[in-house]
């Protein structure tokens, strides 16, 4: 939800490809729809889930390994379903999250937008910090706090 990617480059992310220090993802072409490598630029929200993420699933080479096979992705059933225990009532599968960033800024893909859309998912890591805080008001305007 705080990247925007589709569900396959979700599931199958290493860990390798992630710089914290840069804030950046690289998603390899082979997994890109286009066959082109990818920049995810990292909030400090999704840093920190991940840096959380890691003392679980850290020794392996998946970010999100699969139940029975470490050596494979977790399935796109296991995404949907989170969203549904986590009361999402939309589109309630891991795309329509994708869409609805795209929505947002339909720029969103594109290299030579990487800092605008770093400070896009910035914002929407703010936005949803201030939801599970109760203080949504605070985080009206892109980049900048009320």
């Amino acid at each position: 939800m705080l990247t925007g990617v589709r569900t396959i480059e979700l599931r199958q992310a290493e860990w390798k490809e992630f710089d914290f220090e840069k804030g950046l993802w690289e998603v390899p072409k082979e997994r890109m729809k286009m066959r082109r490598p990818h920049l995810v630029p990292l909030s400090a929200q999704m840093i920190d889930a991940l840096q959380q993420l890691y003392t679980v699933t850290g020794r392996y080479n998946l970010v999100f390994p699969g139940r029975n096979d470490i050596t494979k992705p977790m399935s796109e059933a296991s995404i949907n379903q989170v969203l549904k225990r986590i009361g999402y009532h939309g589109k309630a599968t891991g795309h329509g999250f994708r869409h609805t960033m795209s929505t947002i800024r339909g720029t969103y893909n594109h290299a030579q937008y990487l800092e605008q859309r770093r400070g896009m998912l910035q914002w929407y890591g703010d936005f949803i910090d201030g939801l599970e805080h109760k203080d949504a008001r605070k985080v009206v305007v892109m980049g900048k706090r009320k």
